[in-house]
């Protein structure tokens, strides 16, 4: 190992800037398992603070209600759009509230598309028989799951001369690459697939995140090697200024040293994050994950050692 890896048997703080997820959290399985030349030991930072919104929510609870998701004609809706675990978890929650109704449930007839393990594995937890019908699991981005949609949904509505469209349960930060794909206007008519975004929830910094963020980086600051993997574009600034890596003058990101100089390492679950460290901050993280999974994260940060060794 290099002078920025650690030593055989040493254990290399992983600080996690994610909510642990239950009843169990795939990084925390991924980085707890012992490895040959370098074991790491993950801490959650939880950044995130998410309050699900009533208006919202009461417009997909009465499209529930009032059977407006389904194949039948009439329906306002053919299928359903998660790309976030918290869209489902305020889905879960309007599912739960309708166990009582004896025709449900009803959903079984429709495609619902997600993008990510995390966010399948929440849908999969959602008790229903029969199951619903979950695709594009293994697509990767959300730009891989349009591409997918198109053709996946297209088909599965082959015999209506026009698609019904798709709902989208967003939170108030997300991008628009999936609407803008399936909506593009260079596409044929009967290709093109109507998407419409729905907010039921917020996010925000928790107040507690930079300080306690701080706390653990005074903990670890004598290791010789750490890494703070970062899952999303909220808390990039409270993040880069705890490191002190950010200029207050200016904004952006001081310059930074070389890998050989320092002890701590960036990297980001995927290029959406990345894309906002370099565009708001100027900041490069030392690694880009190229799937946003666990493995994709340990891979990518193997591959940036080996390199540098």
């Amino acid at each position: 190992m290099s002078s920025i890896g650690s030593g055989s048997g040493e254990v290399t703080p992983i600080l996690l800037l994610k909510t642990k997820s239950t009843p169990n959290d795939g990084y925390e399985d991924q980085f707890s398992a012992k490895q040959d030349e370098i074991s790491f030991d993950p801490t959650f930072v939880p950044v995130l603070e998410h309050k699900f919104l009533d208006e919202g929510l009461n417009i997909v609870r009465d499209l529930l209600r009032q059977k407006q998701i389904g194949k039948e004609n009439g329906a306002s809706y053919g299928g359903l759009i998660f790309t976030s675990q918290r869209a489902v978890e305020a889905f879960a929650r309007l599912v739960e509230e309708g166990k009582g109704d004896h025709q449900w449930p009803y959903l079984q007839n429709v495609p619902i598309y997600t993008v990510g393990p995390a966010t399948s594995r929440a849908l999969r937890a959602i008790q229903q028989e029969p199951p619903l019908n979950i695709f594009g699991s293994d697509t990767g981005n959300g730009e891989a799951l349009a591409h997918y949609m198109l053709d996946h949904y297209g088909e599965w509505y082959r015999n209506k001369e026009i698609k019904p469209p798709l709902l989208f349960l967003v939170g108030d930060q997300r991008r628009d690459i999936i609407p803008k794909t399936l909506m593009d206007s260079a596409l044929p008519d009967n290709r093109r697939i109507q998407v419409d975004e729905r907010v039921v929830y917020g996010t925000g910094v928790m107040e507690s995140f930079e300080e306690d963020f701080t706390n653990i980086l005074l903990e670890t600051k004598d290791s010789k090697m750490r890494w703070v993997v970062v899952f999303s574009p909220t808390g990039c600034e409270a993040m880069l200024r705890s490191l002190d890596l950010l200029d207050p003058e200016t904004g952006k990101a001081k310059a930074s040293q070389p890998a050989t100089k320092r002890n701590t390492y960036i990297a980001t679950i995927g290029p959406t994050t990345r894309d906002f460290l370099r565009t708001k901050f100027d900041f490069e993280p030392d690694v880009c994950a190229s799937k946003p999974s666990p493995e994709g994260v340990e891979n990518g940060i193997r591959q940036y050692l080996k390199e540098k060794c």
